[in-house]
């Protein structure tokens, strides 16, 4: 069953003008909540949200949806997403709901769906929701119209369930952290949840005003806490997005440290306490080549899967695996949480660094990566990549990659951009293949 409305992360796209609106989100409270109405039970859903203006007017329009079919709903204000997933399994929720654009800037939001275990819905789930959404659905009788209700301990639930993760003898006493909320969802639970572990904290992007989200702040723009870290003299930098989701470390040297060199530091420790299961670490197409030698050194594969988190969650759940992520920053710790968590992860980077006592440069240079350049190509319609043009071009640097490299080309699932990346030992050889396939798709757009 295709799906229309959700893409590789839930529903996403530009407010109050096509599929974003309130209309659509009072649809897929009564469709979501008429497809998890199982069972004699009275149901419930979660519902967290980013800081998004229009978050409001979502929320609201989703409340009404899913009361009007007989969910009662809960409310946590702005939550990280991995908080959503933990409260809606912790609280016998039928369903959680995550209002969200995760890294987009405040015009765009989105909603995530998860299910009773805290875990994304399929894409079966998902293609049911949508095929509800088209027909009338049933509403509850005026004795069943579910009640709505807001919690107020929500962050404080979410915020010692991630210090959980960290073993008891450590503490982040002596380590000065720079910590950037994006504006966005974890502004004042990551902040606090290093500092209740011993951290000095220095906080950035923790003003949301309804707007900024994601404004020059956060996992997608690091040059501000790049110079932070450096004026304050850190020890090391935390960059969330938008939903908390993802995480982009920098290091003393106001050098950035992406999700694959991240992977490698936490499956290293994992591997060295025989806790790492399914003998490796999933990730996606786009993560380094050098991720993939270095884990192969250490008798470890590297599963890749197509983009998306939920993609790289599903492998792990099929083959028992407990890390994975990407190289985006999405880390997904299953010991400890159900989707990616960029709080839970900085924490056991933290700690890492604490149990080494050396600088983050030193600990976070795991491997050596190989040069990987990923350039995006916008088009306005059709099908660029069956070109014949473009065709050529492709099977051209296949060719001239063969045994030295990787080449791969996607478009994005929530724009109308072609991503083309190769990487390869040769710098020089990886920047003509991909400026090759980007001309072609240029001129076939």
């Amino acid at each position: 069953m295709s799906r229309k409305l959700f893409g590789t992360d839930g529903i996403r796209g530009r407010t109050n003008a096509g599929v974003m609106t309130a209309t659509t989100a009072m649809k897929v409270g009564q469709a979501a909540g008429r497809h998890f109405l199982r069972g004699g039970h009275r149901h419930r859903v979660v519902i967290g949200k980013d800081t998004r203006l229009s978050g409001y007017m979502m929320e609201s329009a989703l409340v009404a949806g899913f009361t009007s079919v007989g969910i009662d709903v809960i409310m946590t204000g702005p939550l990280p997403t991995p908080a959503i997933a933990l409260l809606t399994r912790e609280m016998r929720a039928d369903l959680g709901v995550m209002i969200s654009a995760s890294h987009n800037l405040f015009a765009d939001n989105g909603i995530k769906l998860f299910g009773p275990d805290g875990f994304k819905l399929s894409d079966e789930a998902e293609a049911e929701i949508e095929r509800l959404m088209e027909t009338e659905i049933p509403l509850a009788p005026a004795e069943s119209i579910g009640r709505a209700r807001r919690i107020e301990d929500a962050r404080g639930r979410y915020i010692h369930s991630v210090k959980q993760s960290v073993a008891a003898e450590i503490r982040f006493d002596g380590l000065k952290v720079v910590v950037d909320c994006a504006h966005g969802a974890a502004y004042q639970v990551a902040p606090s949840a290093i500092w209740e572990l011993g951290a000095e904290v220095v906080a950035l992007g923790v003003s949301p005003n309804g707007t900024n989200i994601n404004d020059g702040v956060g996992s997608t723009a690091i040059a501000a806490l790049q110079a932070k870290v450096v004026e304050e003299g850190a020890d090391i930098g935390i960059a969330l997005d938008g939903d908390a989701d993802r995480l982009i470390v920098v290091d003393e040297k106001g050098r950035a440290v992406d999700g694959d060199q991240i992977m490698a530091l936490i499956a290293t420790r994992m591997q060295d306490k025989g806790a790492l299961r399914g003998g490796g670490v999933v990730a996606t197409v786009m993560s380094n080549l050098g991720l993939e030698r270095y884990l192969a050194g250490r008798g470890l594969d590297l599963v890749r899967t197509k983009v998306g988190d939920r993609y790289v969650l599903e492998a792990m759940r099929a083959g028992g695996y407990n890390v994975g992520g990407e190289q985006s920053g999405h880390m997904i710790l299953l010991d400890h949480a159900t989707t990616g968590d960029g709080t839970l992860a900085a924490l056991r980077v933290l700690a890492s660094l604490v149990r080494a006592g050396r600088p983050a440069s030193e600990v976070l240079h795991v491997f050596d990566p190989v040069p990987q350049l990923l350039k995006n190509v916008r088009y306005e319609g059709g099908r660029p990549l069956e070109h014949p043009q473009v065709v050529a071009a492709i099977a051209e640097a296949e060719a001239a990659l063969a045994g030295r490299g990787r080449l791969v080309i996607r478009p994005s699932g929530t724009e109308p951009v072609i991503r083309v990346m190769a990487e390869g030992d040769d710098p020089t050889q990886v920047e003509g293949v991909v400026d090759s396939i980007c001309a072609a798709v240029r001129a076939a757009a």
